[in-house]
């Protein structure tokens, strides 16, 4: 990424290897600003704005407004408006209304902080830029120089704040990226000069707007390779080398959407430069290739033993669904031809006080209730409890360890809707997480929850549960005596869609699992059956858990009913007991 700086979809993209600003003056004078200033400048015209009407009578030529706009900007952190105006009185013009003018640095800076801002410092090679000082401190450096430049421009027009909010107005997240050579094939040499993402630095709160808040359809399998042909300006690309599951992915997204690639490192763990430095990774995704399309497609490269995918830039695909469940439907497919079955669901290992354990599986497809119901048996179970993990939050997979049945996850966080989330939990939790549309429906929060080791892990199945959100009738907990009678209902995957995709009503999917499993139904009937089999005859118990979370009225009491029905279960007792309150 050689500019210095752009704005793109609403991302504001700093280069401080190009240019750090380390004085007030530095920044008002910077390339940096000039952008920004341009781009507020247009937008006011293109709102027609009250503000835009009052600068344009002064200077109708919107190039030689933003020329003066600048000066008077430079002048403003030495001189009040009143010194300006004396030294230069070709511009007093500006400031006959100084509500409009407060109003215009109020704006500006409203503006800015709007944007979705992110620096970038390149860990190759030295530049001009800012590299002498650790990368956080660099942020934190630069967000103190914006807020001093705001508040001396309002100083300077006599606007002096009794209450100052320390809010974050330098960047929501800084990334450290570097030039590498890996073990990509000679057939994807087209991606070899896309920069590796290092290090990610985050500003809570983080709170993304993308343009779709919902995922559409399942992604359809590709006979031909939809990436070798590409063609990338490596400074429009990153990558983000994520784990998924024991899985290496190498995800290249267009800085147009950065929010989407950003957010990975809150969903999967970054990869350590000594894991892809020269090794092929087992999974590709292109997300946000300009084609003009709206391809959404994988591919089985079978010559370079990889899961490949690409998914075109469009409104229609500004989500992160897109991008996580993508990275998915690869792992999945992939460990289906390693004779592994996919688990659309969730486990966690729970210690009890009394010595035992429990590993439960709860599986259903998305809005079925198992990070809601997961959640409740945290709160409701803390007597009980001594050491509780959640494993996986949303995909997972069985395996056979010397003929064991053995569960590991892919995900070190939760991608859950706020909707579902008990009142005050995403409060508690703003410190570290990532907000999707919080102002829409299906409103979403990332958030990690668990430790790499642990995900991959392979762990014993206790307890395999289906999550059935749908019937108000039956007992909340009920198991199978035969897995002819688990398989019908596990195989038929129902739910009541809960907005979560564009679905509606009651709706099924083969095996719950819309990412891997449909694609290869014929190819996963056998890994299902097989498993299923040995899970009976192991001892696992099978069964079926009503959430209700798809019964109006019943989303949260549901979740909450399922959550303490699996307690009195596993604890053996009629009346949970409680933790005494806090002195």
């Amino acid at each position: 990424m050689a500019k210095k700086f752009e704005i793109t979809r609403g991302n504001a993209i700093l280069n401080f290897s190009e240019e750090f600003c380390q004085s007030r003056c530095e920044l008002v004078e910077s390339e940096s600003f000039s952008k920004v200033l341009e781009k507020f400048i247009k937008n006011q015209r293109r709102l027609e704005t009250q503000l835009y009407i009052y600068l344009h009578e002064r200077n109708a030529d919107d190039f030689f407004l933003l020329g003066d706009l600048r000066s008077i900007f430079k002048l403003l952190l030495v001189l009040d408006a009143e010194q300006v105006c004396a030294l230069r009185p070709e511009y007093a013009v500006y400031f006959e209304d100084l509500d409009m003018f407060v109003k215009l640095i109020e704006d500006i800076y409203l503006y800015w902080r709007k944007l979705q801002r992110y620096a970038i410092v390149f860990n190759d090679s030295k530049r001009s830029g800012y590299q002498s000082v650790q990368f956080a401190d660099a942020q934190e450096e630069f967000e103190k120089l914006v807020l001093e430049v705001y508040r001396s421009m309002q100083r300077a027009v006599g606007k002096n704040d009794k209450v100052l909010r320390q809010i974050t107005a330098g960047v929501n997240a800084g990334l450290t990226v570097t030039h590498l050579t890996t073990g990509l094939p000679d057939d994807y040499e087209c991606l070899k000069d896309v920069p590796f993402i290092e290090q990610v630095v985050i500003h809570p709160p983080f709170i993304t707007y993308s343009k779709r808040n919902k995922r559409d359809g399942v992604f359809p399998e590709s006979r031909t390779n939809p990436v070798t042909d590409l063609t990338f300006n490596s400074d429009q690309w990153l990558c983000y080398p994520a784990k998924v599951g024991k899985l290496l992915c190498f995800v290249y997204f267009n800085t147009k959407f950065m929010a989407q690639g950003v957010t990975l490192c809150n969903l999967f763990e970054l990869a350590d430069e000594s894991e892809y430095r020269h090794n092929k990774p087992d999974l590709v995704y292109v997300y946000g290739y300009e084609d003009g399309k709206k391809d959404q497609s994988f591919f089985q490269d079978d010559k370079n033993d990889m899961m490949v995918a690409k998914l075109s830039a469009s409104d229609e695909f500004d989500y992160f669904g897109y991008m996580k469940k993508m990275c998915l439907t690869l792992h999945n497919v992939s460990n289906i031809n390693h004779h592994k079955l996919p688990i659309h669901g969730a486990m966690i290992q729970m210690k009890l006080h009394d010595g035992s354990e429990k590993n439960i599986v709860v599986m259903g497809d998305s809005g079925a209730g198992k990070s809601e119901t997961i959640e409740q048996i945290k709160a409701y179970g803390e007597a009980y409890i001594k050491d509780i993990k959640t494993i996986y939050d949303d995909m997972g997979c069985l395996s056979l360890v010397d003929g064991k049945v053995k569960t590991s996850g892919t995900e070190v966080g939760a991608f859950v809707r706020l909707d579902d989330l008990d009142a005050g939990y995403s409060f508690k939790e703003l410190d570290r997480s990532v907000f999707m549309n919080p102002d829409k429906v299906n409103a979403r929060i990332v958030i990690p929850i668990t430790d790499y080791k642990d995900v991959i892990a392979d762990h014993d199945v206790d307890i395999f549960l289906y999550a059935n959100n749908y019937e108000a009738e039956g007992e909340a907990l009920e198991f199978f005596d035969n897995e002819e009678d688990a398989l019908k209902v596990f195989r038929a995957g129902n739910r009541m869609a809960k907005g979560t995709t564009t679905e509606y009503g009651l709706v099924g999917s083969y095996f719950a699992n819309p990412f891997g499993p449909v694609q290869r139904k014929e190819q996963t009937e056998p890994l299902l059956q097989e498993f299923f089999h040995k899970m009976f005859e192991q001892g696992v118990q099978v069964g079926v858990l009503r959430t209700r979370l798809g019964i109006k009225g019943k989303e949260y009491d549901g979740p909450r009913t399922a959550a303490k029905t699996i307690l009195h279960y596993v604890t053996g007792d009629d009346d949970l007991k409680e933790l005494p309150e806090e002195q």
